[in-house]
């Protein structure tokens, strides 16, 4: 035990970045001016899984842990999409989530925009087309930011939000 605590206190903590620490607190405090300027303080978003290996969704679901906390940032995931200001699609275009996905943009109250996160939405992914895949999101709403990344980062994941919210 004795030699576990020695080396660990020569190695000190290897949980944290300070440069990456640095990059966050900046692109937060940029996130909260946009979402206070452009939706008063309260960004809505409602996340739509359409067919998709689930790591983007593992992803998103650091977002609300305590290092990135959008919460405290206005940023909000609704659970109904007549709530959200904008939706967060993963996945591919499958045969039987195309139709739901369709109709939870129209759901949306406008203005209303649509955030593809990760390769899948763009058929960049390491799936081929299939029975199952109906058709690209692209061709069926309209897109107005793309995150790449398979999947992306929770880092990556805010930086295309900061990028999608001066783009508006």
């Amino acid at each position: 035990m004795i030699r576990f605590w020695n080396r660990r206190l020569k190695s000190s903590i290897l949980t944290e970045n300070p440069e990456l620490d640095e990059k966050i607190q900046t692109i937060r405090k940029n996130i909260k001016s946009e979402v206070k300027k452009k939706f008063a303080g309260s960004l809505a978003i409602r996340m739509v899984d359409s067919g998709s290996c689930n790591a983007c969704e593992a992803e998103c679901n650091a977002l609300s842990n305590p290092y990135y906390d959008l919460e405290r940032l206005g940023i909000y995931f609704v659970a109904s999409p007549r709530h959200a200001d904008i939706m967060l699609l993963s996945g591919l275009m499958t045969f039987n989530m195309a139709p739901h996905v369709l109709d939870a943009y129209r759901q949306i109250p406008n203005p209303k925009w649509v955030v593809i996160l990760g390769d899948c939405p763009m058929m960049q992914a390491p799936f081929e087309k299939t029975f199952a895949i109906e058709t690209t999101a692209k061709s069926e709403i309209p897109i107005a930011h793309h995150i790449p990344g398979c999947p992306p980062s929770p880092k990556e994941i805010i930086e295309g939000l900061l990028e999608f919210l001066q783009k508006i």
